[in-house]
Formats: C-alpha cells, structure tokens, sequence
C-alpha cells in the first residue's frame, strides 16, 4: 500500500508516515474516514468512483497504517496532515467528504483551506461543539481505549455504528474497530472533546454540498442532517434507507447513487 512522508510538526517527530489509497484520474475526490475505523471503509466509493474521478482514501494519523501519535490528536491536525498530503500528490483542489469524524474534519479543512474545496460531502456527523458531559465521556473513554484496547469498546458500539440487520458490514466494521490502534484512537478523542462549534461555518459554505445520512443512525440523527442541509447555503440532503451510522457499507449502491448524482452535478 502507498505511504507518504509529510512534515507534521505537531507530532514532535518528522516526518509523519501516511498511508493512502490514490486511484483513477479526472476531479478529485478525497474521501475521509471516521473513528475508529481506517481508509477500507471506502473501498466500495474507491471501487466506484475511480472509474470518472481520482479517488484518494488516506488514513489519518492514528489509525491504518498512518504513524500513531500518542497524546492529543486536534481535528487542526488531521486537516494540515491533509492539505500535506494533497500537496505530496499534487493535488491543489478537490471535493472533500467525511463520515462522522471524518465530517467535522472535513467542516475543519473548510475552515482552514475553504480555496482549495470544490465541494463538501457530509455523511452522519454534526457541527456543533462537544458538551461539557461530552468531553468528559470522550476523555474517560481514551483513559479506558489505554487501558483496556479495543475489544470492549468495539463490542458495546457495533450495533450503533451498523444496524444489526446489516450483517456483512457489520463485521467488517467490528474487524477495523479492533484494529485500530488504542493510542491513536484515544489521541483522536481527546482531540474530537476540544473541537470548535462549526455552525456559524456551514452557513458561509461557498460551494454545493451533500449531507447524507442513515435513517437510523444513532449517534447522528435525520435531525442532526436536516439542520445542516437548513444551515448550508446550497445542498442536497439524502436519507439512505436500511442503514445506521454507515451507510456507504451498509448500503454503498444507495449511498453511491446519491454520491454519483452530487458529483455529477458538480462537473
């Protein structure tokens, strides 16, 4: 698998390593995944979409086999590990999409490169800040991801992340929970509690957008969807039918379908 060495001064050691999937050519589309998961989760976009566009899948710090990076992992961190890793590719610009972690790094990177983003896929995540009951339930959660690794963890969310009837996706989500790396995923959530409100952000996005999300996604909610596709300027909301907190495994031909339509719209 690809790799690359980019600079990342915020791990105290250079370079940091970073693996990707970089596929097919014509517009790009960088496809960023969640916690705790890795860049396999997009393999049926990869499989799809390479045909008319390149598709490039990293794996972000922590996670995959990108460098771990023990600590505090700021969602800052993982968009300038990005942009550095788009730069490497000679990729100036791009549409960018995430998938709960993955979205609000996603809202980051507009925040911080808006010039570089031609278009914005937000698929099961939300904008707004963590909570104060939050940031302490995601802090004692890295404590335990430590002390414990990953198999309970893993256990207890499987059927949030994918809804039990799904079966097939539900192991291939539980078999990249477990291998995640504890210190990554717990660097990750010590940065995801220290996230910035990104609702006042979606409001001056200057590009089209997709929200997707699953009808019965738990952590993420329709209503969650609905109040960014209010919030955005211009996009497109789609509801995928049969699906939890993943629906591009869970149902990747819906998921695909809407994808397929925004970017065509696009170009």
């Amino acid at each position: 698998m690809p790799s690359a060495l980019i600079d990342a001064p915020a791990t105290g050691h250079e370079p940091l390593v970073v693996g990707y999937e970089d596929k097919g050519s014509g517009p790009a589309l960088v496809l960023v995944h969640g916690h705790p998961f890795d860049r396999t989760m997009w393999a049926p976009q990869l499989a799809a979409f390479s045909a008319t566009h390149r598709v490039v899948t990293p794996d972000l710090r922590g996670y995959g086999t990108s460098s771990v990076v023990p600590g505090v992992t700021l969602l800052g961190d993982f968009a300038t590990d990005l942009a550095a890793l788009l730069d490497h590719l000679g990729i100036r610009r791009f549409v960018l999409g995430g998938l709960s972690m993955g979205g609000q790094i996603a809202m980051e990177c507009y925040r911080l490169f808006p010039e570089r983003i031609a278009g914005l896929v937000l698929a099961d995540t939300f904008p707004a800040a963590e909570t104060d009951e939050g940031r302490a339930r995601r802090n004692a959660m890295a404590d335990r991801l430590l002390a414990e690794g990953m198999r309970g963890y893993a256990d207890e969310v499987r059927d949030r992340m994918v809804a039990p009837y799904n079966t097939a996706a539900s192991e291939t989500v539980h078999r990249m929970m477990l291998a995640a790396p504890p210190e990554g995923a717990a660097a990750a959530l010590r940065g995801r509690a220290e996230r910035p409100d990104y609702r006042a952000l979606l409001t001056g996005v200057a590009v089209p957008a997709l929200v997707v999300v699953g009808r019965d996604d738990a952590y993420t909610p329709v209503a969650d969807a609905e109040a960014m596709h209010a919030a955005l300027p211009d996009s497109t909301l789609r509801v995928i039918e049969g699906a939890a907190h993943m629906p591009n495994l869970e149902r990747p031909e819906e998921f695909n379908a809407a994808l397929r339509a925004y970017l065509e719209r696009l170009n």
